[in-house]
């Protein structure tokens, strides 16, 4: 016969255990946010293990317990930034508007983000002193390029299609449009965060979006985030 007092007492120890994997959850992604905002304030160089667990409100065993050294902080603190860029993506690809509208929202959304967000800036400023760091890191930005390529192509058909010459026009090389508008904006974002704090990067990005795809104005109007009126 099994009693009441059985069933708890095997229960508790798998109860127990998914406790403690919260727990583990939960202090890595705090000490990673400490990592993210240490690093989007003072750059990889001047940041301390020491910087980290005093703001993650830990000791510098904890911190290396979760991350073996600065350089797999800066890694892990990267790899969040690319996941964040990569939920940005699919926030838009979920809208199901045209895709040189899409194109205008996802560099909308991301310049709402290197404005708003530390794992952002982070991500960023890491990119920036990557010759720093004694670790791989992802090749910047290549994923985000390809998506815009790929919708840009997708808008050059639909214009081929409709027989809209002037969007054919400014469409016709989707790869080049697509590393050009790329590289501006985040030539704007350096330069806003120089500037201002990225205060006006919102603004930036528009203009730069309105001026390397001339007959884009429509599709901004269709662009969720975008300021209207």
């Amino acid at each position: 016969m099994t009693h009441s007092g059985d069933i708890f007492s095997a229960a508790a120890p798998a109860n127990t255990k998914e406790l403690k994997q919260e727990r583990a959850i939960r202090t890595r992604e705090r000490v990673l946010a400490s990592a993210a905002a240490a690093f989007a304030a003072k750059g990889y160089p001047a940041v301390t293990i020491l910087d980290v667990a005093q703001a993650a409100g830990m000791t510098k065993g904890a911190v290396y317990f979760h991350y073996e050294n600065k350089d797999a902080l800066a890694v892990a603190v990267t790899e969040l930034f690319y996941r964040r860029i990569g939920e940005i993506a699919r926030s838009v690809e979920e809208l199901e508007i045209p895709p040189v509208s899409a194109v205008a929202e996802l560099l909308i959304r991301t310049a709402v983000a290197f404005r708003d967000e530390t794992a952002i800036q982070a991500g960023a400023r890491l990119q920036l002193e990557r010759q720093l760091i004694g670790a791989q890191l992802p090749l910047p930005y290549e994923g985000y390029t390809s998506l815009i390529t790929s919708w840009l192509a997708k808008g050059a058909a639909e214009a081929e299609e409709s027989g809209n010459a002037v969007a054919k026009q400014a469409l016709s090389s989707p790869t080049t449009l697509a590393t050009v508008l790329v590289s501006a904006f985040f030539g704007a974002q350096h330069i806003s965060w120089v500037l201002s704090n990225r205060a006006d990067l919102l603004e930036r990005t528009i203009a730069v979006v309105r001026t390397v795809i001339p007959c884009v104005e429509e599709d901004i109007e269709l662009c969720p985030s975008a300021p209207h009126g």
